[in-house]
């Protein structure tokens, strides 16, 4: 069994509900995304682009790429070969549709693949990223192994979630915002409060700051640190394959 929200799912069902929760948002994603944050997801991405210190000359794999924020960043910021994977086709299209309206797909690939078992050489990429997408995904562990197996040495590992808030005092407030606020705009502008509650439950049962970097150790990254934004509402993990 595994986790799905505060629902306890086997194994092989779980991958299957997350994409019938992303086929679902997909059309109001972006949009959500501004109204669930506040506009603060904007702001986190830019600070987590900024912190993989990316060159030209890098190759980057984007894992649940999603709607595509961080590709489409990373080759705005001069990357000339992105590699944005994600299992869910609905999340992909609008990703590729929107490379396409700013003129980066001659940047930026589209694979629909799994993190969990990517089909990519050993040491074949620079940098690889997950932003959002690690609590979705089954076998967390098997998705780092990956992240660590297709790294070049000196390659670097980095992941964007939300996390353990650190603030006391925002506790209440965030709790009444994440289980109450969120379905409610799920049910008004998505239409489906559930996949927008099941996406507050996921937040909660994902690991804190220090489970999620003991488990990217164990995966074989070295120097991994974390950086929190937002009080720990979501925070920058990163580590080395050496």
């Amino acid at each position: 069994m595994t986790d799905f929200g505060y629902t306890e799912v086997p194994v092989t069902e779980k991958a299957g509900l997350v994409r019938a929760v992303f086929d679902s948002v997909a059309p109001k994603y972006d949009v959500m995304n501004d109204l669930m944050s506040l506009g603060l997801h904007r702001v986190w991405k830019q600070v987590f682009l900024n912190a993989m210190a990316l060159r030209p000359s890098d190759l980057l794999v984007d894992l649940a790429a999603g709607t595509g924020d961080i590709s489409l960043g990373a080759a705005r910021l001069g990357v000339r070969r992105v590699i944005a994977t994600d299992v869910n086709f609905a999340m992909l299209s609008r990703g590729r549709d929107r490379a396409a309206d700013a003129g980066l797909l001659d940047r930026i690939s589209f694979a629909l693949a799994d993190a969990e078992a990517l089909p990519l050489p050993d040491r074949s990429v620079d940098k690889v990223s997950i932003a959002f997408g690690l609590r979705n995904c089954t076998h967390k562990d098997a998705v780092l192994r990956e992240a660590r197996r297709v790294l070049r040495p000196g390659g670097r590992f980095f992941c964007l979630e939300f996390s353990r808030l650190e603030v006391a005092a925002l506790a209440p407030l965030y709790d009444a915002w994440s289980f109450e606020v969120l379905p409610r705009l799920g049910r008004i502008v998505a239409r489906d409060a559930d996949s927008y509650r099941y996406l507050a439950e996921s937040i909660r049962t994902f690991p804190d700051q220090q489970r999620l970097a003991e488990m990217m150790e164990q995966a074989g990254l070295e120097r991994v640190g974390w950086r929190n934004l937002s009080g720990g509402i979501v925070a920058i993990h990163s580590g080395w394959r050496l």
